[in-house]
């Protein structure tokens, strides 16, 4: 698919940041007659786009443009993206001209004074965010981190020794396991039910037979709200309690969930919070946020004590677990763009989830076709069975599974995996009804076109 129109706003946008060139190039004194002369054949470039856009696409022969040796990315602008994990990770726009603002890589430390520490800057208003932050997930204090895998990292770091356990779930992101590997611990992993969901009960059990095992509790219990393979929700508020109940420490991972659903670490009773930016908070990846209670702050946010042998040299402000500071340029300032719009879309999360159960009841009409998460769905990601359906016509189609890709992309939808026709994931989120109506029409119809069952 290529939309010319798409493609001048492309070619505008680049002509107005070769003007922006143009500037940082310059004197402060002004420009000089070569870059006057320059200024007006970009200016005039970027006004033919403009002109172009609003002509459509009559008379219009677009060339591929490119940046350097990348591609253009334009499936947020020409397709409905149903990828499932890059749904809640959109920018916003106020996000987008963050970047094009922020992008150097230490814009965000023009005005870093003592204690030189990123979240003590106040210009741009870095420190109010943290405090925003905290308050939004109900935490006592907060971080933002380079991805939820290094907010895992830290609290590990901080908590764990070698040789200890640490209880995941059964269906606990990989980053999770790497984080216990690098402290030298052992995974314990917690088996899930016929549901595909990991219960209190089960916890409890988990520690029993750690403890037997091994003669001691575990150091850490690290389980997802809803995991990254079905999208099943998990007993995240009855094993809090079970942790509390044996005093271990209990980290929330809601990594997809803070920034697209309410999340309150102290009615969870979480010890720590994670959350994702690039998968659930509109933000450049990679980042993340992690949410700490005073209990456990003293040793996950520890400054450092070390003094150097022959510089004398102390470093006392910077937190150890966190290297110091952590994001820094556009990475944190879209976080801090797309916060507002954040704080409110998370009070529409049931809406999203009644749109994401009204495409896969529609999904559902072709025979054959199966939801394998929890039904009804109470998280926008889904896994999905199409082996009865879609598959049958894979299994002869020359083009095997990779006909049902091409369709849905004639169709602008894009995100599942190329040529999957038997198990695969997507999501919905973000998506308005039109397009969720849409969608649900497109897979209908790829199915008539087949002659698949519709019910």
């Amino acid at each position: 698919m290529t939309n010319v129109r798409v493609q001048r706003t492309f070619d505008a946008l680049f002509a107005l940041e070769d003007v922006r060139e143009i500037f940082r190039q310059s004197l402060p004194t002004g420009l000089t007659a070569g870059q006057e002369q320059k200024l007006r054949e970009t200016l005039a470039k970027a006004r033919q786009y403009i002109d172009e856009i609003e002509k459509g696409e009559a008379g219009v022969s677009p060339q591929k443009v490119r940046i350097g040796s990348l591609d253009l990315r334009t499936r947020e602008e020409e397709y409905i993206n149903i990828h499932p994990i890059q749904a809640a990770g959109r920018l916003t726009p106020e996000a987008r001209k963050a970047i094009i603002a922020y992008g150097d890589g230490y814009s965000t430390c023009d005005y870093c004074r003592k204690p030189f520490r990123l979240d003590k800057i106040t210009r741009p208003g870095i420190e109010e965010f943290h405090a925003e932050l905290a308050k939004f997930l109900n935490a006592d204090q907060a971080r933002v981190t380079p991805g939820a895998r290094r907010a895992f990292q830290a609290v590990v770091s901080a908590l764990v020794e070698k040789g200890d356990s640490v209880i995941v779930s059964s269906l606990a992101h990989y980053t999770e396991f790497l984080a216990v590997e690098q402290a030298g611990a052992i995974v314990k992993e917690v088996p899930k039910d016929e549901k595909n969901v990991v219960t209190a009960d089960a916890t409890a059990q988990k520690i029993e037979d750690v403890k037997k095992e091994t003669g001691k509790l575990p150091a850490l219990i690290m389980i997802d709200h809803f995991d990254y393979m079905f999208g099943n929700e998990h007993d995240v508020y009855g094993i809090a309690k079970v942790a509390k109940q044996y005093g271990i420490p209990f980290l929330y991972n809601g990594a997809y969930t803070v920034g697209i659903a309410p999340v309150d670490a102290k009615k969870i009773g979480a010890d720590f919070v994670v959350g994702s930016g690039h998968k659930s908070m509109a933000s450049v990846a990679p980042s993340g946020v992690l949410g700490v209670s005073n209990e456990y702050a003293p040793k996950v946010l520890r400054t450092t004590q070390m003094v150097g042998d022959v510089t004398r040299r102390k470093f006392g402000i910077k937190e150890v677990e966190n290297l110091g500071c952590t994001l820094m340029g556009g990475t944190l300032l879209s976080m801090m763009a797309s916060f507002p719009t954040v704080k409110e879309r998370v009070k529409h999360w049931d809406e999203e989830v009644r749109k994401s159960n009204y495409f896969l009841e529609q999904f559902q009409r072709v025979e054959g076709s199966k939801v394998l998460s929890e039904w009804p769905r109470k998280h926008t990601l889904t896994k999905v069975d199409t082996t009865g359906s879609y598959d049958t016509v894979a299994r002869t189609h020359k083009r095997r599974g990779f006909y049902f890709s091409e369709e849905l992309a004639e169709r602008g939808i894009v995100g599942e995996f190329a040529g999957a026709t038997k198990t695969w994931k997507l999501n919905t989120y973000g998506l308005s009804w039109e397009k969720i109506k849409y969608l649900s029409e497109a897979f209908l119809d790829i199915a008539r076109k087949y002659g698949l069952n519709v019910n």
